[in-house]
C-alpha cells in the first residue's frame, strides 16, 4: 500500500520534541535524515548526534491527512512549524529490493561473495556463500573489500585467523575458504556471532573450525593472522590488546579507517608492526604489516 510521508526541517535541539511529536499524531515510523550531506563519525558512547540541518521523516496510513498532521503538531509542540513537506509515496518490496541489488562480487585472484540466493559466476572459484542478516559485512564497502582482496593475497594455509569485530563472519569464512587451519572471531554483537554463525554453516564451515565469542569470553591466544575492520578510535585505543594477540612474525590488516586518520592508526602500530604502504579507496584505508 502506499504511505504519506511527512518530511520537516530541523535543529538538533527540536530533534526530540518533533519526534516524540509525529509518534503522537500516529507515525508508524520517524527517521533522521542529513539535509546536507555532513558526516559524522564515531560518536562518543551513548550519544545520538545529528546534523546541524536535519531533516525529520515519518510515515503514516496512507489514509492520513497532511493539513490535520501538521496541525495536531503544532497544537501539540505550541509553535510555528518549521519548513514542512507532505507526499504520498509508493510501497515497495524492501528486502526484495536490497536483495535485487547485492550481486556477486570478485576480490583478488580467486575469492568471490555470492549472496545466498544466487547461482555463483565461477563454480570452480572459492566462492563464499552469504546473507548478512542484520550484521555488517557483504564485501561492498571499500574497507571490507579491502580486507578480503588482502586476504585473497596472502598465503593462509594451516594459518590461525583472528577476526576482531567479525560482523558477518566474512573475513573470518574467506580465510578458511583461502587455505586457513582454524579462525577465531569477536564481535560485541550477540546477533553478528549468530550471522557469522550461520554463514559459516552455509559455506560447509563447523563449529570445530570457527569459533565465536563475545569479547569478554575469548580465552587467551596468539594468531597468525589478525583482521579488524572497526573504527579508527577502537583501533587505535586497542592497539596494545589487538598487537599482543598477534604472534611474533605474524600478520596485521586493519580497516574502517578513514584516509585523513590513517598516519594516526598506523603509528599506533609501529612499534610492533613492520608496516606495509598505506592502501586507500574510496577515502578509506587499510593498514597491513608483520610482527617484530
Amino acid at each position: 500500500m502506499p504511505w504519506l510521508q511527512v518530511r520537516l526541517a530541523i535543529t538538533p535541539e527540536q530533534a526530540e520534541t518533533y519526534e516524540d511529536a509525529l509518534l503522537e499524531v500516529g507515525a508508524v515510523s520517524v527517521t533522521f535524515m542529513d539535509a546536507e550531506d555532513q558526516p559524522i563519525f564515531e560518536p562518543d558512547l551513548n550519544t545520538t548526534p545529528l546534523w546541524s540541518n536535519t531533516h525529520l521523516l515519518a510515515l503514516f496510513e496512507a489514509d492520513a491527512e497532511p493539513e490535520a498532521v501538521f496541525a495536531h503538531l503544532q497544537l501539540l509542540t505550541g509553535a510555528e512549524l518549521p519548513e514542512h513537506h507532505a507526499e504520498v509515496i509508493a510501497d515497495q518490496d524492501w528486502e526484495r529490493s536490497w536483495m535485487d541489488n547485492f550481486q556477486p562480487m570478485r576480490f583478488g585472484q580467486r575469492l568471490w561473495i555470492v549472496p545466498s540466493w544466487h547461482a555463483a559466476p565461477e563454480p570452480e572459484a572459492v566462492n563464499l556463500l552469504l546473507d548478512p542478516g542484520l550484521a555488517f559485512g557483504t564485501g561492498t564497502h571499500p574497507t571490507t573489500a579491502l580486507c578480503l582482496e588482502w586476504l585473497d593475497g596472502q598465503d593462509l594455509g594451516g594459518a590461525h585467523v583472528l577476526d576482531f569485530g567479525c560482523g558477518s563472519g566474512i573475513l573470518a569464512i574467506a580465510a578458511l575458504l583461502l587455505g586457513a587451519r582454524r579462525a577465531t572471531g569477536t564481535d560485541i554483537d550477540v546477533q553478528a556471532l549468530e550471522a557469522s554463525r550461520d554463514n559459516a554453516g552455509r559455506n560447509g564451515i563447523g563449529e570445530t573450525d570457527f569459533d565465536l565469542y563475545l569479547p569478554e569470553q575469548m580465552p587467551a591466544m596468539q594468531a597468525d593472522v589478525l583482521v579488524a575492520n572497526i573504527l579508527a578510535g577502537p583501533l587505535v585505543a586497542l592497539a596494545p590488546q589487538l598487537s599482543g594477540l598477534v604472534r611474533p612474525g605474524g600478520l596485521l590488516a586493519l580497516s574502517g579507517i578513514l584516509a585523513e586518520q590513517g598516519e594516526e592508526v598506523a603509528a599506533a602500530y609501529a612499534a610492533d608492526f613492520n608496516l606495509d604502504p598505506i592502501v586507500v579507496r574510496d577515502g578509506w584505508v587499510r593498514i597491513s604489516g608483520r610482527r617484530r
